[in-house]
This record gives structure tokens, C-alpha cells and sequence, in this order.
């Protein structure tokens, strides 16, 4: 049976439906540019069946199709987006490959000058 997720404004959740039956939801905090995730929480009756996987990929899903980024505060999401990096790029907290300041000063060459 088919996990539908579904987007609950009123309730400022994304939830995980299947037959009628709420198995999951997401909370959320919207902005004009992320969607923060708070907190997830899957009936104990479900747990373990991929509930959660599928709630939050569905999420994901339509907050890449609305263009925005989603900032994980929930540590289940945070978990989710370590574990599937082709959803990487919408973590806000990532930083662009440019801006990264990782790399020790001592390893650069000086310049002549």
C-alpha cells in the first residue's frame, strides 16, 4: 500500500496518509525561502515500516518543487539528509563549494609580488 504525503498548512505539517489513516506527520515553519522542520513523529504502530523515510522524502520533494530550501532542526530529518546525499543540496545549512573555508592558510603557495 501506497504512502501518500500531504501538506496540512493549517497545521503547519506535511503528513504520511495511507487508506485515510494519518501514519506520520512533519512540522514545519515556512519562510519566503526555507521550510524549517522541527519535528517528525510516526505512530508506534508503523515504526520501523518506512514511514518516516518516505514522510520526509515526500516533504523534500515538494519543498524542492517550490524552489525553497529546507533548514532540518528535527534530528530525524537531520539523519534522513545525512543518509541520501542527492538530497543534499537542499539543506540550508550546506554551503557552496566556493565558500568553503576549510582549507588551512599553510597550504597555500605565496605569490610573488
Amino acid at each position: 500500500m501506497t504512502i501518500e504525503v500531504v501538506e496540512v498548512p493549517e497545521r503547519s505539517r506535511f503528513e504520511a496518509v495511507r487508506d485515510g489513516s494519518v501514519l506520520g506527520f512533519a512540522e514545519f515553519h515556512r519562510t519566503d525561502e526555507l521550510v524549517v522542520f522541527t519535528h517528525t513523529e510516526v505512530d508506534p504502530e508503523h515504526e520501523g515500516q518506512g514511514v518516516g523515510g518516505a514522510l520526509v522524502r515526500g516533504a523534500l520533494d515538494q519543498v524542492r518543487a517550490e524552489g525553497r530550501k529546507a533548514l532540518p532542526v528535527c534530528p530525524f530529518v537531520q539523519a534522513w539528509l545525512r543518509r541520501h546525499p542527492d538530497y543534499a543540496d537542499l539543506d540550508y545549512r550546506a554551503r557552496p563549494e566556493a565558500a568553503r573555508d576549510d582549507v588551512a592558510t599553510d597550504d597555500l603557495e605565496p605569490t610573488a609580488d
